[in-house]
């Protein structure tokens, strides 16, 4: 078998970015270095740029097949096999064949032709590969019927992106350098929209970005690298399944959308004696959150948590690494460093930030239980006390003629005081009368016996246990004190918290609750409000369900009180949930005065849209009224005799101006009764040439032109005939007046999917893109001091009939300079028009 030829594909996130360009000019470059290049297959579009590139390159015919009575030409996979080239140009990879051909897919052609050891230069868009597709199409609304595996593309050797923005995409468009002038309104309007193209460009850089990492990869493990190559940012969050986890998660994914975009990777080490037991509940609810942030999740096994972290970490190529600060007591990392000093001691290249989540999450647990050590701590110190006095009087019996009685008290002494920092007062108690029983039976004479010969030794052991008591009670003091600071500095964190989110507008009943609940370490909490009937009316939870009755339930207003399961509260948790519930009163107020907020809203509007009404109807009405009542007190004074002529024109005044004063009357009672919900909609299949026609009709009339382009195809849309036509006359008067000379505005439709758009674009000043809503408010005039033109109500009415009849009206750009004005409505299910000839027409010109 003979060598594999090599692939270069050019990729390109839509038509138009240059791919066939770039394929043409590096076969240039080939053949004017002397590699023998030919074209196997090249669609130029009809692009003049395009075409004028296949100059000067062999071009090997094309292949005719006949399907269905038609003739296509295909690629002659035969002749380019039989002329066997250095190098093909095969434009398309995803087309697929006219059957008859040899094989169903270009694709399959192409690896054909590098089985022989040919080398291929192709082109392929994204949209085309098969793991997007589903994707592009419900960016863009069209099924891509034409793909290629993924596989095929990843194998190629090499993959240039041909890369455009959307907004310069657009201009080669709208200058005719990608279709042909009467493509270009359509593609414009429908798959070549700014969202489409900037969603298009982002899957092709991703593909692209993950095709380059793949290689990486490959190249890394190819040649035994493991140090860290930070050529893409990777940040590794470490979870345990504790508490700090979704801390921890959110600090990471802030870590890493500060790189650029960086990949955020969560993995879990699974250990029984591992940082902290596993919640598999929490660990679920954690790898949710890292997924809805745009991360992986991973876990791996391992005995030292700290070298399977960072194996992880380099495997992954990661640059950093998040840990959660250490939740075992301060003593205990005297006798081991943990988990986070190793992993940093170990890190080398990789970053490792340590993050304190007890501080990070801005919530504080308060410390839970009596008395001034915990109860495992209790456990502990009586263990100490019964084991290690016998153990010192073990180590100390052989060497007691060395040692005097005041050396082996002090001994016993400091074991007591060790037993009392461990346990507290009854653990070091226990310690100090074990300990002097020892020193009566050992080490003082006479020896093996608990009596005391000497009178000093007697006194000696009575003060060492009282000063052992004194010490004990001492040290019990001051951790019962430092218990209660402990308490305090959480109980003031927790009130600073509470008021700056207050302070901060938080409004969030259920945030209030949830932070209830874990202050607390409760499993469930709830408000209720009781009704007088008896019932109950659950205003919020945090956590399961309360069940009745509440262990604990705390008024926070009449009727309304919060409910508490999980635990007893201690007497001096009381007085803090009674500033939580202070505090939920105050979020109740401004939830009702939210709710009246919002149901004054409509009012304030309502109120708003009178007086801007009075505003503008004053002169708006007043004009053509006194226009019409001169002419006519003019007509029927016998006082002044009137020729034919300016009798006529006086008629005609009166005449236009009621026709304003109707039109005016016309859209202020359309207007409230949109505004009411109580306009009669019949929406009907109709057709949008006819409402067109008769729109630019009502335009033509006064003589302006207007170019008309519909597509041939367009389906029937459901509307209201009469209303649509009131719509597209407003809109194309609006498009007439500040259209300039010599540059008509013109009407053009296309459908994509279930959705029909027309657009009314004209080449005027336009609107910048923050004042374009501005135009559909009722009574305003852009930029105009023309009060002649009507109050302002005509696009407003026109945005409000469109949406009545479930479409949309919005304004674009027009590429080029000016406004386009966009209307959406829905297809007529099962109404597609037949096509016809349809000639561009000029009305009125």
């Amino acid at each position: 078998m003979g060598t594999r030829g090599k692939l270069r594909v050019y990729l390109g996130a839509a038509p138009g970015v240059g791919k066939t360009y770039a394929m043409l000019g590096e076969g240039h470059r080939r053949s004017d270095r002397g590699t023998d290049v030919v074209i196997g297959f090249v669609e130029t579009h009809g692009r003049q740029h395009t075409a004028e590139l296949v100059e000067g390159l062999e071009v090997v015919p094309r292949r005719e097949l006949t399907y269905r009575g038609a003739t296509f030409t295909e690629m002659d996979l035969d002749a380019v096999l039989a002329r066997r080239p250095a190098v093909v140009l095969v434009d398309e990879l995803a087309h697929s064949n006219v059957p008859g051909s040899r094989n169903e897919k270009r694709w399959q052609d192409v690896e054909e032709l590098l089985a022989a050891g040919i080398e291929v230069i192709t082109t392929v868009n994204v949209q085309h590969l098969e793991s997007v597709n589903d994707v592009v199409e419900k960016i863009t609304g069209a099924a891509q019927q034409e793909t290629v595996p993924d596989s095929v593309v990843r194998a190629a050797d090499q993959i240039e992106l041909r890369d455009m923005t959307a907004e310069a995409l657009r201009r080669r468009l709208a200058h005719g350098n990608v279709y042909a002038p009467e493509k270009i309104d359509a593609a414009l309007a429908n798959y070549f929209r700014i969202g489409n193209l900037n969603a298009l460009r982002e899957l092709a850089l991703i593909w692209t970005a993950d095709r380059v990492d793949d290689a990486l990869q490959q190249y890394r493990e190819q040649h035994d690298i493991d140090s860290t190559w930070e050529a893409r940012e990777r940040v590794v969050v470490a979870l345990t399944g504790g508490p700090e986890g979704e801390t921890l998660i959110r600090r990471a994914a802030r870590v890493a959308a500060r790189s650029s975009g960086g990949d955020l990777l969560a993995v879990h080490v699974a250990r029984s004696e591992g940082l902290t037991r596993a919640d598999q509940g929490a660990l679920a609810r954690q790898r949710l959150l890292v997924e809805s942030l745009g991360g992986s999740y991973h876990q791996v096994l391992g005995h030292d948590i700290p070298e399977s972290l960072l194996e992880f970490a380099r495997a992954e190529n990661a640059t950093q690494l998040v840990l959660g600060d250490s939740r075992r007591p301060a003593w205990s990392r005297l006798l081991n460093a943990g988990v986070a000093a190793s992993t940093v001691r170990e890190s080398g290249d990789i970053d490792v930030h340590i993050v304190n989540h007890g501080h990070a999450s801005g919530r504080t647990t308060l410390p839970v239980g009596r008395g001034s050590v915990s109860r495992r701590r209790k456990i502990r110190g009586y263990l100490l006390a019964v084991l290690l006095p016998p153990l010192l009087a073990l180590i100390l019996v052989p060497v007691r003629d060395d040692l005097n009685l005041v050396s082996d008290m002090l001994m016993f002494l400091l074991l007591t005081v060790i037993v009392s920092l461990v346990g507290g007062l009854g653990p070091a108690l226990v310690t100090a009368v074990l300990g002097s029983v020892l020193l009566n039976y050992y080490f003082t004479p006479p020896l093996r016996t608990l009596s005391i010969r000497d009178t000093n030794n007697a006194l000696a052991l009575v003060i060492f246990i009282l000063v052992g008591m004194l010490v004990s009670s001492t040290v019990d003091l001051a951790a019962r004190r430092t218990r209660q600071a402990a308490r305090a500095a959480a109980e003031s964190r927790t009130l600073a918290n509470l008021a700056g989110s207050v302070l901060a507008g938080s409004s969030a009943l259920t945030e209030m609750l949830e932070r209830v609940r874990e202050t607390f370490g409760l499993s469930a909490v709830a408000l209720l409000e009781r009704t007088d009937e008896g019932g109950v009316t659950v205003r919020g939870q945090a956590g399961p369900s309360v069940p009745e009755p509440a262990d604990v339930e705390v008024p926070v207003e009449p009727g309304v009180v919060l409910a508490l399961h999980g635990r007893v509260l201690e007497a001096q948790d009381h007085r803090l949930l009674g500033a939580f519930a202070a505090q939920l009163a105050v979020v109740l107020d401004r939830m009702r005065l939210s709710e009246e907020a919002a149901a004054a809203a409509p009012l304030a509007e309502a109120n708003k849209m009178r007086t801007a009404l009075l505003a503008a109807v004053g002169h708006d009405l007043r004009a053509p009224l006194a226009a019409a009542k001169a002419a006519v007190s003019s007509l029927r004074s016998p006082d002044i005799v009137l020729p034919p002529d300016d009798r006529t024109e006086l008629l005609a005044a009166a005449d236009e101006s009621l026709d304003k004063l109707a039109a005016l009357v016309d859209n202020l009672l359309d207007m409230s009764r949109l505004q009411a919900g109580a306009l009669s909609i019949e929406a009907e299949p109709i057709a949008l040439d006819e409402v067109v026609a008769r729109a630019v009709d009502d335009v033509a009339v006064q003589g302006l032109p207007v170019t008309v382009d519909l597509a041939e195809d367009l389906p029937l849309v459901l509307a209201d005939a009469g209303l649509a036509e009131r719509v597209l006359a407003n809109l194309v008067a609006n498009a007439v007046r500040y259209a300039p000379a010599g540059s008509p505005p013109y009407v053009t439709g296309s459908h994509l999917g279930d959705v029909v758009q027309l657009r009314v674009v004209d080449r005027g000043p336009g609107i910048p893109a923050a004042e374009r809503e501005r135009v559909f408010l009722p009574f305003q005039r852009m930029g105009d001091t023309d009060n002649t033109t009507g109050i302002g109500l005509g696009l407003a009415l026109a945005r409000g009939l469109t949406e009545a009849m479930g479409g949309t009206l919005e304004p674009e750009e027009t590429p080029g300079g000016g406004l386009t004005m966009v209307m959406t409505l829905v297809a007529a299910p099962d109404q597609a028009r037949d096509p016809g000839r349809r000639e561009r027409k000029e009305a009125g010109g």
